[in-house]
């Protein structure tokens, strides 16, 4: 590569001895087959080595066409797996569809999103990869496997860290478009977040708390428009009083619209605009998911930490996320509180940091993010996935040379090579 390639926040910087950008799905599937290690580098939104390799880094950016099918008859969409999430809700919109739920910003792509478990807040909402009924990959010889839902191995396909192959598509099931009111409340009481929070998160379609895990939070909720209008304000939180940006000092132009104005489901689930900065830029993030059952426990021992939390925290965020199949979703198998940390971009400051939060969590069965940082053991994290030993084996068939291996799946799912 003519210049050092890096990650979207630049913590990293890739190993691969090339970036290929194939023209057509003919390239991509002979730049596979020609190559022993291989992976896809999606936006670049991941904080850890997930899409590194010693080989090849692929990127879908100029694959064509870019395949965008809507079938509004069977409310179902196949997307390229390149394709950014803001494109792909802008082209739903136009056929009056939607996605059940989004992450906070639409700067993704669609694969890397449904590869790691990403996912937004809400009691009903699960990861993106709940929607996902068709996965087609391009496997090491450069050949096509399309696996879909109710098949044996489609679970296993659809959270699976890019170490299956090349996403080339995938198939959403959709629902009727509707529009989404954004409200935000300041000062809720940590109190009212332990003692009530079913209450909370049930209050509306999306919820979250942020936070710096010292004073008080602000909550960002989320209603369908005709849904009953969520009064928060019975657990101490006051309506804000203009818009607010998730993280205090930043542009407020770059968050979604609030003060209830109504409007598309793809401009308010979000926290942050399409075509605008999300979050910060200079950080770094980390998430961690426990089960709902102990999610008020593992707020309070996180608590415990926030003098450790604060001073290199630049905003945490609270979430629901509703339980999947999927073998590697974070969430499978048990709804979940997912805890979000974007930290201040200084590794050695937070490393420390990471560690405590870990321990603190390890009661509750804690699985962290795929694409985010963590130094929890790898094979404690593995061994939190009952179906670990069942990718494992769709790892050898699918892929029995490693050609889509890295140092991090190997770590997770040794080879039995």
């Amino acid at each position: 590569m003519a210049r050092t390639l890096t990650n979207w926040a630049g913590n990293v910087e890739f190993e691969a001895r090339r970036l290929h950008r194939p023209a057509s799905v003919a390239e991509l599937r002979a730049l596979v087959a020609a190559n022993d290690r291989v992976r896809a580098l999606g936006a670049g939104h991941s904080f850890n080595r997930i899409a590194d390799t010693p080989g090849v880094l692929v990127s879908l950016d100029d694959l064509l066409p870019c395949v965008i099918d809507v079938d509004p008859g069977r409310r179902t969409v196949r997307v390229g797996g390149g394709v950014r999430l803001a494109e792909l809700c802008a082209e739903l919109r136009r056929h009056g569809l939607a996605l059940p739920n989004l992450p906070s910003t639409p700067h993704f792509s669609v694969a890397g999103a449904v590869a790691t478990g990403t996912h937004g807040s809400g009691d009903g909402n699960g990861t993106l990869a709940a929607g996902v009924s068709s996965v087609e990959l391009i496997t090491a010889d450069g050949s096509q496997v399309v696996l879909s839902r109710g098949e044996k191995d489609f679970e296993g396909a659809v959270t699976s860290l890019g170490a299956l192959g090349i996403v080339e598509a995938l198939t959403f099931d959709l629902r009727p478009g509707f529009e989404v009111e954004q409200y935000v409340y300041e000062e809720l009481p940590w109190s009212a977040l332990v003692d009530h929070l079913d209450g909370i998160y049930s209050a509306a379609y999306s919820v979250s708390a942020f936070t710096d895990w010292d004073s008080s939070l602000r909550l960002w909720v989320k209603r369908r428009t005709g849904d009953p209008l969520p009064d928060l304000t019975w657990t101490g939180a006051r309506p804000a009083d203009g818009p607010r940006h998730p993280i205090d000092g930043m542009p407020v132009a770059n968050a979604t619209e609030q003060l209830g104005v109504p409007g598309p489901w793809d401009e308010r689930l979000p926290h942050f605009r399409a075509g605008f900065m999300p979050s910060v830029g200079d950080e770094l993030q980390s998430e961690y998911f426990v089960p709902r059952a102990d999610a008020a426990e593992a707020v309070k021992a996180l608590r415990e930490l926030r003098a450790f939390i604060s001073p290199v925290l630049q905003v945490g965020e609270v979430r629901s996320v509703a339980a999947d199949t999927a073998w590697l979703s974070p969430s499978h198998g048990r709804d979940s509180i997912a805890f979000h940390f974007t930290w201040i971009a200084d590794p050695p400051a937070v490393a420390p940091v990471l560690l405590r939060i870990e321990a603190a969590l390890a009661p509750f069965g804690v699985r962290p993010h795929w694409g985010k940082l963590s130094s929890m053991d790898p094979g404690t994290v593995a061994a939190s996935y009952e179906h670990a030993p069942r990718f494992r084996q769709l790892l050898g068939r699918l892929d029995p040379a490693g050609t889509f291996r890295n140092e991090l799946i190997d770590s997770y799912f040794p080879s039995d090579l």
